[in-house]
């Protein structure tokens, strides 16, 4: 089974003007866009905290939850996307946020951060989506990429040759040859693509890199 490689434009916002602004910036070029949900407390940003809409666009939203209660957020807003990412650092209880998203037919996956190891997910594995392994420490656009975590994607790559590994954190036209070579196949870019002059133009780079 070959696994499609996919780029995803991740979109940090304060406001439901400055969401939807870069929404319809990226919205044509991406088939996923990933809202980066940032409550400021479990990481230091703040960033779609709010009570927002998603403008019409014909691609999939994941949620990626950088924040200290993923259960809640989840019962509130699972109907809006297609996907719950949550950190596992932050879930009391992750089969019950499986559950949740599951029965609702969405996806859902959990997110690794950098010093989280693999065995934390290891139980949940065979009934989520996808993994989220974090190439920085999480909560901002344009943190530097850390290339110690290749390890990480190799190792999950080899235990789950079927499984879509994502990978967010300093993707640029840079770094995606490396985490692509280590066995990813969801490639998250938010500064590179979102503060790019030409969006459509950043995509392709980022595709031609990795086909």
């Amino acid at each position: 089974m070959s696994l499609k490689k996919k780029i995803i434009p991740a979109i940090i916002a304060k406001s439901q003007h400055e969401l939807e602004d870069k929404i319809n910036k990226v919205k044509n070029y991406a088939e996923i866009i990933q809202l980066d949900i940032m409550d400021g407390k479990f990481v230091p940003n703040n960033s779609i905290y709010f009570n927002f809409k998603l403008p019409k666009a014909n691609c999939i939203f994941e949620a990626h939850l950088m924040i200290k209660n993923p259960e809640e957020w989840t019962n509130k807003n699972i109907k809006k996307v297609d996907t719950v990412l949550a950190h596992i650092e932050s879930s009391k209880k992750p089969k019950k946020l499986v559950d949740l998203v599951k029965e609702n037919g969405k996806c859902v996956g959990f997110v690794l951060n950098p010093e989280t190891s693999l065995s934390k997910i290891m139980g949940y594995i065979d009934d989520i989506d996808q993994v989220l392994i974090m190439t920085v420490n999480p909560g901002f656009y344009g943190s530097s990429f850390l290339p110690e975590m290749l390890d990480k994607i190799k190792k999950l790559r080899k235990l789950k040759p079927d499984l879509n590994i994502e990978v967010d954190g300093g993707v640029t036209d840079k770094t995606i040859h490396l985490v692509n070579k280590a066995g990813a196949n969801m490639f998250v870019s938010g500064s590179y693509i979102v503060k790019s002059v030409d969006v459509k133009q950043a995509i392709a780079n980022l595709k031609k890199i990795i086909n």
